[in-house]
């Protein structure tokens, strides 16, 4: 990677990015073969939340070629972006990798697993969570001021794919740490230093990112992001923990992360046989 000329690295970039365009196109034609039902997917939050402000879970299109673009072109090439993030990142992997030592190239499965899983998870969340409590908030101040949701496809899902992926990336928090500990840009030690400060900045980019105005979807954002920040904190300890060769006390971080989880799942178990709650595919995903 050093002896490469400027040029050199314009050319692997290239192909790197070409490589990156031609796997989510290749995903995207696949994804294709189920338009109909990623769109009663994309539909869904839409639905229920017309349907609570006392509207028909319908959303309206203002030209002909409107919804063929939208559930035949842009909903394909959006889940592609979700389905082939592994494969984009292996790519971005492969490009810089060469810069790195031998030992650290052995975190490009980690790598390339987690941030996927992460940038999926995120997508998750904003569907279940996020999304559906901002689109409601946002119909609600409307109707109750007398006015009529005429909410066309496009609008919505503009609106759809903004949350989703700027979530996702936000998601990528913990592996943005993680990687610039590894280039040694970051420390454990200066992130701990200075977290009152990255956790303002946290709440001021929810705040941005956040659909609606009102301080409990705020929250929404702002909680597990911070979460994320100190996950990746824990994961650049690691790291350097590794680049020390001191060991972590693995099997006592396990047993405690195993009790709370028993711990929860007791409870949610107790919730769901001795009071009557149910679980729901939406937050707070248990209902009675």
């Amino acid at each position: 990677m050093l002896r490469m000329s400027f040029m050199d690295h314009l050319a692997e970039l290239r192909t790197r990015l070409l490589r990156m365009v031609f796997g989510i196109i290749l995903v995207a034609v696949a994804c294709l073969s189920f338009s109909k039902p990623l769109w009663d997917l994309v539909q869904q939050p839409a639905a229920e939340a017309l349907k609570a402000v006392g509207r028909p879970p319908e959303l309206a299109f203002t030209s002909p070629m409107e919804a063929f673009n939208i559930i035949w072109f842009k909903l394909p090439l959006m889940c592609a972006v979700f389905l082939a993030s592994p494969w984009v990142l292996y790519q971005i992997w492969g490009f810089i990798s060469p810069g790195l030592y031998r030992r650290e190239r052995r975190w490009a499965a980690p790598f390339i697993i987690i941030s996927a899983g992460l940038f999926i998870l995120g997508g998750c969340f904003a569907y279940f969570v996020v999304f559906r409590y901002g689109l409601t908030f946002l119909l609600s101040i409307g109707t109750t001021n007398n006015l009529l949701p005429m909410v066309t496809i496009s609008e919505y899902f503009d609106l759809f794919v903004n949350v989703m992926l700027g979530v996702g990336l936000v998601f990528e928090l913990p592996v943005l740490i993680f990687f610039l500990t590894l280039l040694r840009i970051l420390s454990p030690a200066f992130l701990l230093r200075h977290s009152r400060y990255a956790i303002l900045a946290i709440v001021i980019l929810a705040a941005i990112i956040t659909p609606t105005p009102d301080v409990f979807n705020l929250m929404l954002f702002a909680a597990p992001m911070v979460l994320l920040f100190y996950i990746g904190i824990f994961a650049s300890y690691l790291l350097v923990l590794n680049r020390e060769n001191r060991r972590f006390p693995w099997k006592i971080f396990g047993m405690t992360v195993l009790v709370v989880l028993l711990l929860l799942g007791g409870i949610t178990w107790l919730a769901i046989t001795k009071y009557g709650y149910h679980l729901v595919p939406k937050w707070p995903f248990l209902l009675r």
